[in-house]
């Protein structure tokens, strides 16, 4: 028998809860020409009633799961919590259950992911999650439906919007690290412990949901490298600059015939290449396939109305599925099991700036120690000169990430050098 009205509930009220409940209370005249049925918000989940008795009909608000889980009416669970737990158990419970769940919770699927997805498969559930991943940039159901004929070889992207807004003003406005963190800060885009921004970790856990869909084999946020852009100058800015490139914190994934990289890292990239052109809080995913080519998705990658419309979006996907009783037929689609390979294991160009003695012999002996492990030198340049110290900058060539190490482990002990300022990995497509 067809139900006119599908009951949904909702775990959590904060940023993106809220966005998702002002999107369907907007939508829901034209749900039935839309999905062939009605959505009703039934339920929504909080720790403090009375905080939203105001924004919300008091009926609606519990804060007792069981209230939910027990409902038999209640199809659809949205969970957007965050954090591990309690979202990890709310969301096995439903999906034994027979209910069918969408989820923005990037720090759980990028940890549990894959079994969340096996689980569901087992049940016969829908679990999606376009939301854990650049907001309201479709990219999951671009992997798992409409990229489905290629081979996808890479995928990078500028996936965390707080890091890129403070480089966009380092770059643009000449503003140095704790300047423009602080007016990230001021403006809502970092949180007030920025450190998963500020380190990468963010953009690791979403790197990690990617590269697993992408390539079809698991890879966790533990399998993913990662590191901060604190560390970053202006004046490695200005030298970007200099050499026709920008700085992004990028997230590159590539499936090679030796296994899976996927690493996170400030990266100086081409000013052609269009991820450069990515500015302030705005996220970006530039796809490879071997059909398809280059593609890329663009848009704002979080906040409540944007990251709501994600997660709308899988709801109304998830309805019609139960309309048409069609749920559980497209997740996550893990057949291979490919390695990952250690960071030491891969290959970049590197951009180093240090602070050497100005005296005779200084760049013939850096130039020895790189050409014995290996290192070609693509660039070496003297860039400034304060009494007897000299800022060198070096660009090598495409090499192994631990031959490279090896050669700045020695580097950095040698008496001339004064300093390693900064380590940059350079992108060549």
């Amino acid at each position: 028998m067809v139900q006119s009205n599908r009951k949904v509930a909702l775990l959590g009220m904060g940023t993106v809860g809220t966005g998702v409940y002002k999107i369907m209370e907007k939508q829901k005249d034209e749900l039935m020409d839309k999905i062939g049925t009605d959505l009703e918000i039934s339920k929504i989940l909080v720790r403090n009633k009375a905080k939203y008795a105001d924004k919300v009909a008091p009926e609606k608000l519990t804060d007792q799961w069981n209230d939910i889980i027990q409902d038999d009416s209640i199809e659809i669970i949205v969970e957007v919590m965050g954090g591990i737990e309690p979202a990890a158990t709310y969301i096995k419970e439903a999906l034994k259950k027979g209910k069918h769940v969408v989820t923005a919770n990037k720090d759980l699927i990028a940890v549990q992911g894959h079994a969340l997805l096996q689980l569901a498969k087992e049940h016969n559930c829908d679990l999606l999650f376009e939301a854990a991943v650049a907001g309201g940039i479709p990219i999951i159901r671009p992997l798992n439906q409409c990229l489905a004929g290629n081979e996808i070889t890479e995928v990078m992207g500028v996936i965390n919007g707080t890091t890129n807004f403070i480089l966009t003003k380092m770059s643009q406005d000449g503003m140095d690290f704790d300047e423009a963190l602080q007016l990230a800060t001021d403006l809502g885009y970092a949180e007030a412990d920025p450190t998963a921004d500020i380190e990468g970790h963010d953009a690791g856990r979403k790197l990690a949901i990617l590269a697993s869909l992408a390539f079809h084999s698991p890879v966790t946020f533990q399998d993913v490298y990662t590191e901060g852009i604190s560390k970053i100058s202006a004046k490695d800015i200005r030298y970007a600059h200099e050499l026709g490139c920008e700085i992004k914190l990028l997230g590159i994934a590539k499936n090679t015939e030796c296994g899976i990289e996927v690493k996170v890292h400030p990266t100086m990239i081409p000013n052609n290449h269009p991820l450069a052109s990515v500015n302030d809080s705005y996220n970006a995913v530039f796809v490879h396939g071997d059909a398809v080519g280059d593609a890329m998705f663009y848009g704002r990658g979080a906040g409540e109305l944007p990251t709501g419309s994600a997660v709308v979006g899988d709801i109304l996907d998830v309805a019609r599925n139960i309309e048409f009783q069609c749920t559980g037929r497209i997740g996550g689609s893990f057949y291979k099991n490919i390695p990952v390979k250690d960071i030491k294991e891969t290959k970049s160009s590197y951009y180093v700036r240090m602070k050497l003695e100005d005296r005779a012999g200084t760049l013939a002996a850096l130039a020895g120690v790189f050409g014995r492990n290996d290192v070609s030198i693509s660039m070496l340049l003297q860039k400034t000169k304060e009494g007897k110290t000299a800022d060198i900058v070096i660009v090598t060539y495409d090499v192994l990430e631990k031959q490279f190490m090896e050669s700045i482990n020695i580097i950095s002990d040698m008496e001339m050098v004064k300093g390693i300022s900064s380590i940059i990995r350079v992108y060549h497509s």
